[in-house]
């Protein structure tokens, strides 16, 4: 648990570099950010994969 916690705390931190230097955008970020969870497997990271792949689902339009 604490490795997970450590990669979503990492992801997270890195998501606020990238918007605050201004390289990507606050939705490309939410989406890092949320992936952290995913790589981490944490406890919400059945719902955070299910979101991200509606998303994915809603861009393609599958």
């Amino acid at each position: 648990m604490i490795v997970a916690l450590s990669t979503t705390v990492l992801f997270a931190i890195i998501s606020v570099v990238l918007v605050r230097g201004r390289r990507v955008s606050m939705p490309t970020a939410l989406v890092l950010w949320l992936s952290g969870f995913t790589a981490a497997t944490t406890g919400v990271a059945g719902p955070v994969n299910d979101f991200l792949a509606s998303i994915v689902r809603l861009v393609s339009g599958h």
